[in-house]
């Protein structure tokens, strides 16, 4: 009885640690901060667990929040094992947590491997897709604009014509002008400035004034800017809220979803936003434009030379290895990006339901997403003469500084401040930014 007292409780304790260790299988555990790809995520890693036995969570950080999530997450138990940097900004602020993945596989599949972001003879983040954005336009509502007898713009025939600032200002007020005669609500879609839903002006469109100034100055990064392209900023902006959908005084309730679907709709003809725009308009319910309607504008905002600018190119998609988290869980977050862009399987998942355009040399051409938006970038790349403008927001110095204009813009749009107040803010926020980031 002893004996067989004593073989139950071997073979209990046996069971019982086999389950904890099946129960404990080093994971991945990805914090993703694209709210609009939560379910492709969730998605793909379900694949990635039924084909590897390896089990991977998924959680997404709301819009404009990843920062936080990202603190808040790392402080717990299981902290997330693969997360995003955001350019060089973000690699400083979590260098201490990202490990080297100079000998990995991703590594050496980079076609460019300047893109990488790393020092000290370490490359601490891997750029996984490159994107681009502008001014996305319905061209059935310009085919039928281009046709209105009564069109103030009779120099040009088509948007084709539309190479700077003052061929599309025009072209977009008289559009608005002919709202009705067009069938449309507005040339451009709603402004959005519901709470953090104005990363496409504090961001993106930023993005521009500083890149020419980076340009002008001939360096990288700036501890303190001059913002000297400030009107053309101004330009374009203006455009944007005068020419809309939504009343000025309107838009601190707008949501870039809600712009998404004014345009899907066929109630606007622009909208700036970029490559990853594509399945919003497609999936929208009453969608009713066209796949081979959907195309591309520079954002022209009236810079000298601008009539061979290409659309805005970049990545702040660069993933990196929490280097605190166990050898295993490292190990299993590699394997989990391996599979994702070496294998068959994981290659489709990135270029179809993730819509990844991929850096790495084992995809070909076929391989590569192919909806409209996608291949509107690589018309644009392709052209010679025109040329892109590269993605130097990543440079900007916090979150903080990306709240404080958005917040000075809103003032601006609403009639509450004057433009003055948002070129100050955008000067004294980035300085003392800069100053306190160092």
């Amino acid at each position: 009885m002893k004996k067989f007292c004593g073989l139950t409780g071997t073979i209990l304790s046996f069971l019982i640690l086999a389950a904890c260790s099946k129960n404990s299988t080093p994971g991945v555990y990805f914090l993703n901060f694209k709210p609009e790809l939560d379910k492709q995520w969730l998605d793909t890693a379900a694949q990635f667990t039924g084909e590897t036995g390896i089990p991977m969570e998924v959680v997404t950080a709301a819009s404009d929040t990843y920062e936080q999530t990202l603190r808040a997450e790392m402080t717990k138990a299981k902290p997330p094992t693969l997360f995003n940097l955001n350019g060089p900004v973000g690699m400083r602020a979590w260098q201490d947590y990202t490990a080297d993945l100079k000998g990995s596989k991703i590594y050496e599949w980079l076609r460019d491997k300047g893109l990488a972001i790393g020092g000290d003879g370490k490359i601490y983040g891997i750029p996984y897709a490159i994107e681009s954005y502008g001014i996305i336009y319905n061209d059935a509502i310009l085919r039928k604009y281009f046709l209105l007898p009564s069109r103030a713009v009779n120099d040009i025939s088509d948007a084709g014509g539309i190479t700077n600032f003052a061929k599309l200002k025009a072209v977009a007020e008289d559009i608005q002008a002919n709202a009705a005669a067009l069938g449309i609500a507005g040339a451009f879609a709603s402004t959005s400035f519901s709470p953090g839903e104005d990363w496409r002006w504090n961001t993106h469109l930023a993005n521009i004034p500083v890149y020419f100034e980076y340009r002008q100055k001939n360096v990288n990064d700036l501890a303190v800017i001059d913002l000297i392209y400030s009107e053309n900023f101004k330009n374009t902006f203006d455009l944007y809220i005068n020419n809309s959908i939504t009343s000025r005084r309107m838009t601190g309730s707008k949501t870039v979803g809600d712009s998404m679907t004014e345009f899907a709709l066929g109630k606007v003809a622009f909208i700036q936003n970029g490559t990853w725009s594509w399945p919003q308009i497609a999936n929208e319910t009453g969608n009713v434009v066209d796949q081979q309607d959907i195309k591309f504008l520079p954002i022209y905002t009236g810079v000298d030379g601008e009539e061979t600018q290409g659309l805005c190119v970049g990545t702040e998609n660069f993933i990196a290895v929490n280097s605190r988290v166990s050898q295993e869980e490292q190990d299993a977050s590699l394997k989990f990006l391996e599979w994702l862009f070496g294998t068959d399987n994981g290659k489709k998942q990135a270029s179809g339901s993730l819509g990844l355009i991929t850096p790495f040399t084992t995809f070909s051409a076929e391989e590569l997403p192919s909806d409209p938006l996608i291949k509107e970038m690589y018309r644009y790349l392709n052209e010679l003469g025109i040329n892109s403008v590269p993605w130097v927001f990543t440079t900007f110095p916090s979150l903080e500084f990306k709240n404080d204009l958005g917040a000075a813009l809103s003032a601006y749009t609403v009639g509450s401040q004057d433009w003055d107040y948002v070129k100050t803010t955008f000067i004294n926020s980035w300085a003392a930014e800069k100053k306190a980031n160092q």
